[in-house]
């Protein structure tokens, strides 16, 4: 009932996933939403998020975000880490993936998405048919349209956990 919103992994943050190992399977480009998935919401990029980044791009990853925000807050973010970005990506359609895969170069067989929504960001990548990630948001203290969605992403949540387990860094 709910697989069209499922990711086809789970992590518990960004920062645990393993980029080596996707980057040996062929994928060469990464697509992020920001804010809760790199930094809290409307933060600007920090320590942590600058060096993932530069990681990637070290290790031959083409890098963007894809964004709901407008071009302001995704602007200030992306010149602080160096990467690209697409604002205003209208997710969950498929309009902005697209987008941040052309001007990577790349395409749905070697791109992954990483995002902390459910109703946006994963339901968005599996629209444009990428290797989508959902990783638990950074803070817990949200703005109000974003903790009505969550209501009923614990029930897609629920789900997925039956047939699937959270990774873990550990």
């Amino acid at each position: 009932m709910f697989q069209r919103f499922f990711p086809n992994e789970y992590y518990d943050s960004t920062y645990h996933i393993d980029f080596q190992a996707f980057y040996d399977k062929g994928y060469r480009a990464v697509l992020f939403d920001v804010d809760n998935t790199l930094v809290e919401h409307d933060a600007p990029a920090n320590a942590r998020a600058k060096a993932l980044i530069q990681k990637l791009k070290d290790m031959g990853y083409g890098v963007c975000f894809v964004s709901n925000n407008d071009e302001e807050r995704v602007k200030s973010f992306n010149e602080q880490v160096g990467a690209t970005y697409v604002y205003k990506a209208g997710k969950p359609s498929a309009r902005g993936y697209v987008q941040a895969m052309q001007k990577l170069g790349t395409d749905r067989t070697n791109t992954l998405f990483v995002g902390d929504q459910i109703f946006t960001d994963i339901w968005g990548a599996n629209n444009a048919q990428l290797y989508s990630i959902l990783v638990q948001p950074i803070a817990k203290h949200e703005e109000i349209q974003i903790v009505l969605k969550r209501i009923p992403e614990k029930w897609v949540l629920h789900s997925y956990l039956k047939k699937h387990t959270l990774q873990t860094g550990k």
